[in-house]
């Protein structure tokens, strides 16, 4: 809790911490009006309520944000509160979620002799939080990539991860306890975590074909489907998919994305290239571990031991003990497949989804070293212990060396605390309604300043390299006015190409001077942000 809350306010709030949660929530304590994405919403009680924030994100991250928010009212440091709460119920989701596999194996461990009528009859292994779930919480607690994530998880819509995991729980049990409401909330909570980000299909899609397979496959499974579990099961994994189907009705957002970007993605990611992609994500695997990925806190620290612990310690399990860390090896495998595959970019930040998982396949492997009558004397157990005092003591030094760089940088690009100063000074200087010509600026600046500036975005979204043909038209409605400021990114920060150059060409064909001035710098003095105006 302290590596996650210390400094909270930093790095900069992002835009999609504001665009995907913060405005819409905002919006709604305000009174002001609700700024659904593509205009998709249902109206409640005289109240309009966004059905999603993006096309593949849905808008429970808004709903969730709204008492935080009422309660401790409208700011970042507020707003991240939402995400670490998050991140521990992930915790202890994940930690169940390993002690009921582990109550699975024993139970099915069982030979046919000692139980001649089958498992039914048998009594289930008492829960209780086992030695795996300890390991793998005390790996997560420092993590950089955990921790970091976790502090701007609505960046990495971190929301995934307690429903998955919640669902990987409730799955094993429904195998180990044969109970019937635990398979119908694997399910709710399936169809919830896809709701929250289609990007949750990548471990409840592997983990429903295990659990099938389980089923099918295992003599000793006592667990059968049936057609009422089918259909309620059916039932209760499309109710909460329901604000996304009415979404892709009214918008057909959703079905559109996944059409256009099923070849060849928006940014140009090849899905038919695996053989490239496998390569960028198997970096990105060893560098979510080493936790080096966070340039824009002003540094990179790495853990370097905990690839290597990860990688030989799993290795050596598999050769120790197969059947306790086979199972989830492969649905680790299986998501780790479905990352190949993008409909935006291979980003880094996807794996704040799979870490977890990673972490627990390593934690599982260390326990299986760690027997409750290990002693001193014991070789593997001493390795275990080593293993894990290297881990932890690495990870804890990056995490302190990364908010010792924080505090000096307060963040870099598009994550720098610059975005406060922007919004301070547009909302002090009655600059209401400023013209934004770039990506990035007009969530941020719209939830600092409590929807007292709403920026008007015309940059257009067609394509990153260049402008559209009717973006000339949309500057000329603005450009003889005077009193219209226009906010650009700095050179070197620019995300959407060619607007600004067509920003100066139009201001001169109208016979008009573009004037720069006020820069907005990080700490360390390189310009962010630029406010021009024509005269």
């Amino acid at each position: 809790m302290f590596a996650a809350t210390f400094q909270l306010g930093l790095p900069g709030l992002h835009y999609d911490e504001a665009k995907e949660a913060g405005v819409n929530a905002m919006e709604m304590l305000t009174g002001a009006p609700v700024t659904a994405f593509r205009d998709a919403e249902i109206a409640l009680f005289g109240h309009s309520l966004p059905l999603m924030v993006q096309d593949y994100i849905g808008a429970a991250n808004v709903y969730l944000a709204l008492p935080v928010l009422k309660i401790s009212g409208i700011g970042v440091p507020n707003l991240r509160f939402l995400s670490i709460g998050t991140a521990l119920l992930a915790m202890i989701c994940l930690a169940l979620a390993i002690s009921e596999w582990m109550c699975v194996k024993e139970l099915h461990s069982i030979r046919p002799r000692a139980a001649p009528h089958g498992l039914r009859g048998l009594q289930r292994p008492q829960h209780k939080l086992h030695m795996a779930s300890l390991v793998t919480l005390m790996l997560l607690a420092l993590s950089p990539s955990f921790v970091f994530w976790s502090r701007q998880g609505i960046y990495v819509t971190n929301l995934m991860q307690p429903l998955c995991f919640f669902c990987i729980w409730q799955g094993l049990r429904w195998l180990n306890r044969e109970n019937t409401i635990a398979a119908l909330l694997c399910a709710f909570s399936a169809g919830l975590a896809i709701y929250v980000k289609i990007q949750a299909a990548w471990i409840v899609g592997p983990f429903g074909l295990l659990l099938i397979g389980w089923m099918l496959l295992n003599r000793q499974c006592t667990v059968h489907l049936n057609l009422r579990v089918v259909i309620s099961g059916g039932i209760a994994f499309l109710v909460p998919l329901l604000p996304l189907l009415l979404f892709d009705i009214q918008t057909n957002g959703l079905v559109d994305v996944l059409s256009t970007n099923a070849s060849q993605s928006y940014y140009g990611i090849n899905n038919a290239d695996l053989v490239g992609n496998l390569a960028i994500r198997w970096s990105q695997l060893i560098q979510v571990l080493r936790g080096d990925q966070f340039w824009y806190l002003g540094g990179s620290f790495a853990n370097r031991f905990a690839p290597v612990i990860a990688v030989v310690i799993i290795v050596v399990a598999l050769w120790c003990d197969y059947r306790r860390i086979l199972a989830p090896l492969l649905l680790f495998l299986l998501a780790f497949a479905c990352s190949l595959f993008t409909i935006s970019d291979l980003f880094i930040n996807h794996y704040a989804l799979l870490h977890p998982l990673l972490i627990a396949l390593a934690g599982i492997s260390l326990s299986i070293f760690l027997r409750v009558n290990w002693t001193l004397r014991d070789v593997s157990a001493a390795i275990a212990l080593l293993s894990i005092a290297l881990w932890v003591g690495a990870d804890l030094f990056a995490t302190v060396r990364y908010h010792a760089a924080l505090e000096e940088s307060g963040g870099l690009a598009d994550h720098s605390d610059a975005s406060y100063h922007l919004s301070y000074y547009l909302r002090n200087n009655g600059l209401g309604a400023p013209i934004t010509l770039d990506w990035g600026i007009d969530a941020p600046v719209r939830y600092l300043t409590e929807g007292a500036v709403r920026p008007i975005e015309i940059f257009g979204y067609d394509s990153l390299a260049e402008t559209d043909n009717n973006y000339a038209e949309r500057l000329r409605l603005f450009i003889d006015n005077p009193d219209n400021v226009y906010l650009l990114h700095a050179p070197g920060q620019t995300i959407f190409e060619g607007r600004r150059e067509e920003f100066y060409q139009e201001a001169e064909a109208n016979g008009l001077t573009s004037v720069l001035e006020q820069v907005f710098v990080q700490r360390n003095q390189v310009p962010i942000y630029e406010l021009w105006r024509v005269k």
